[in-house]
């Protein structure tokens, strides 16, 4: 190994090629160029066996080898999982591409929903024990893989009635529909929501949640099969996005009257016309963005509309506590049924990232299982 001279960064350290010093991870890929295959940046061991990182913003995964074992303890307010399903979520791949406000440090294992096994915990944490059953809604060392380090407040209990799959399912879906919903939109019940892509994840997640708390629910989908998922999870009303004619549908079901919130999931495409949906004083929360989009600002004069965006990192402690609280609620009160969609084996991660963006028709939550 030699000390990396190419530019400070937090990799002190990186392997050589005989006769030339490799650039450290931290060193962005040219423009348009891939490095060639001597001078790519090299991939630390990782942490846990066959864990799916990416060397650089835009690579695709690679196998990692192991460096420490597993059994190595967690350590202080931590938690070691072992994982038995890690569920995918749109952001990771923003996040691959580079593309993302957060930018990682690399290399970069992505993976927030994890449900597994205690393995081991860390001092200070008595809320949990080896053996107990788990779920996530963040990692530190990245879910895609067979073990995942978690902070303790980061992890709540799984109950008997669900198993890992769905565990996997709950996380980043759930967490963000709730906030969207009543921490951002400050829904009440008799109020009217339109979840506009309701078939994924996060959608189906906000469909249980408001027709649980009492709000009307109307959902849009790009399938017949995604339309009937919709419906058996808390719909009053869905609608094809596919139709050319739908928006003109929901103005006719909302008697020309809308909408008091929209939970957007793809507002580079919907946002303009989201507003035209909306009640006055309504709401668009803004949960899923994959480009840009030029809106008139006058369709929110006219109807003292707000546009308001949502990210569950920026959710604090009491914050993510209200939220689980609510959730584990939900478990034991029967409404909250997470819907497990596709499912890929780990060593097939690109391949679900790939559908997740690609596949058309969202039908429950995408789950990676070691």
């Amino acid at each position: 190994a030699v000390r990396c001279r190419a530019v400070p960064c937090r990799a002190v350290r990186c392997r050589a090629v005989p006769g030339r010093a490799v650039p450290c991870r931290a060193v962005p890929r040219p423009p348009g160029r891939p490095w060639p295959a001597a001078r790519r940046p090299l991939v630390p061991g990782a942490w846990r066996r066959g864990a799916g990182c990416c060397r650089l913003p835009g690579d695709p995964f690679v196998a990692c080898a192991p460096a420490t074992s597993c059994s190595r303890p967690a350590r202080l307010g931590r938690v070691l999982i072992k994982v038995h399903a890690c569920g995918v979520n749109p952001v990771e791949t923003y996040i691959r591409s580079g593309n993302y406000a957060r930018k990682p440090a690399l290399p970069y294992t992505p993976g927030s929903d994890v449900s597994g096994v205690i393995e081991s915990v860390g001092e200070h944490v008595t809320a949990f024990k080896k053996g107990d059953r788990v779920f996530s809604i963040g990692t530190i060392s990245g879910g895609y893989a067979d073990y995942a380090v978690a902070a303790a407040n980061r992890v709540f209990p799984l109950s008997d009635k669900l198993d890992f799959k769905q565990g996997a399912a709950i996380g980043i879906p759930y967490f963000t529909a709730y906030r969207a919903l009543f921490q951002k939109g400050h829904a009440k019940a008799g109020e009217s929501v339109l979840v506009h892509g309701a078939s994924g994840g996060v959608g189906i997640a906000a469909c249980q949640i408001a027709r649980a708390c009492g709000l009307k629910v109307l959902g849009t989908a790009g399938t017949e099969e995604g339309m009937n998922v919709v419906l058996r999870n808390g719909a009053h009303q869905v609608f094809n996005h596919r139709e050319a004619n739908y928006i003109d549908k929901i103005k006719e079901y909302t008697r020309m009257q809308g909408v008091n919130i929209i939970i957007e999931m793809l507002s580079n495409i919907n946002l303009a016309t989201d507003l035209h949906l909306l009640s006055c004083a309504g709401k668009v929360m803004v949960v899923g963005c994959r480009g840009t989009i030029e809106i008139n600002p006058r369709d929110t004069m006219s109807k003292e509309s707000s546009i308001i965006g949502v990210s569950l990192f920026l959710a604090t402690e009491e914050e993510r506590h209200e939220c689980a609280t609510a959730l584990l609620d939900g478990i034991e009160a029967g409404w909250l049924k997470p819907i497990v969609g596709s499912e890929y084996p780990l060593e097939k991660v690109v391949k679900a990232h790939e559908d997740i963006i690609h596949s058309s028709g969202a039908r429950g939550k995408m789950v990676l299982v070691p």
